[in-house]
């Protein structure tokens, strides 16, 4: 991996350690940490400023295909082929939640701008939205006809969007007027 001059366009620092294809990566809000997700199965943290790895991440059992962190900076969320989706402390690097549900791989996250809801899209034609703060479903929205591989929250939080493999870009209703939803 390898970090580019913004203005200059000339390559800053290169990033080593993965041992196999990087599929995501992903700053932190405050800028001082990358994330990055590989198909060696681990998660890595990065100093964003000298490309120093921090710690490695290792939980999931197959690739890793997105990673993303939390509007606070304090959770980092990563999901892959092995169909979960991991939930890290950002400070102790330790996992504090693996959600199961998807019967496909998983190949994109969203935070909603909150925090307090993660969006996960899969293989199996299916985005799943979870409680970031307890790690339960809250709800499966279906209608890709194919794998969907990327989700985001709009930045009121109010819209999810997904894209499929289909062909399709899907606009969901992300406030559910339950009383669960709102904790």
């Amino acid at each position: 991996m390898r970090l580019w001059g913004a203005q200059s366009g000339r390559e800053r620092v290169t990033l080593t350690g993965h041992t196999a294809v990087v599929r995501s990566v992903c700053f932190s809000p405050d800028g001082r940490l990358l994330a990055s997700g590989s198909d060696d199965g681990t998660v890595k943290l990065w100093d964003a400023r000298t490309g120093q790895e921090r710690r490695t991440l290792r939980g999931h059992t197959a690739a890793v295909a997105s990673v993303c962190f939390s509007s606070d900076g304090r959770t980092l969320a990563s999901g892959g082929a092995d169909r979960t989706v991991k939930l890290w402390d950002v400070g102790t690097g330790q996992g504090w939640a693996a959600l199961t549900g998807h019967a496909g791989g998983v190949t994109s996250l969203s935070f909603s701008p909150d925090g307090k809801t993660l969006a996960s899209a899969s293989l199996d034609r299916t985005v799943k939205l979870w409680d970031a703060q307890t790690g339960l479903e809250r709800a499966t929205l279906r209608g890709h006809t194919e794998a969907v591989g990327c989700v985001c929250f709009s930045p009121d939080g109010k819209t999810l969007a997904s894209g499929g493999a289909d062909g399709t870009i899907k606009l969901w209703q992300a406030v559910f007027p339950h009383p669960w939803w709102r904790s």
